[in-house]
């Protein structure tokens, strides 16, 4: 059934339930999962019309230091469990685009991720990763709160 499950995380604790919850069912299937984490780089900031950009390079390194370290957890998690798993970091500025991407090109048959479940205006206007990813995909979504 599934031998390729993709778990999505932001490394935020609801995500971390999503990834529980993805190990396990790979445990039980006998699949391979690929955890992956999209981060972005800030934006510059304008103020009084002057362009204040960051140091990239340190920022970038940063960032890959913090999500190695968290991969680095969840690689022991699933070791503990006796589960196969891969780790990828994307840049983008469009998480739900990555975690589509990355699960095509990796041949994932299902995805994992987690979901606030925000209704109303909040998820107007801070959309949501989640819905996107089920709206643009036609791998199956296993969606966790």
């Amino acid at each position: 059934m599934y031998d390729r499950i993709l778990i999505a995380t932001d490394g935020s604790e609801l995500a971390e339930k999503a990834v529980d919850q993805g190990l396990a069912m790979a445990k039980a299937v006998g699949a391979k999962v690929i955890v992956v984490r999209v981060t972005s780089m800030p934006a510059p900031m304008v103020y009084e019309g002057v362009v204040v950009a960051l140091p990239t390079e340190e920022i970038r390194a940063e960032i890959a230091a913090r999500v190695a370290e968290h991969f680095t957890v969840l690689k022991s998690k699933a070791t503990a469990l006796g589960v196969d798993m891969e780790t990828v970091h994307v840049e983008h500025d469009q998480p739900w685009q990555a975690i589509i991407d990355t699960a095509k090109q990796k041949a994932a048959n299902l995805i994992v991720m987690a979901s606030h479940g925000r209704r109303g205006i909040s998820a107007v206007l801070l959309g949501s990763e989640t819905q996107k990813v089920l709206t643009h995909t036609t791998i199956p979504v296993l969606v966790c709160r």
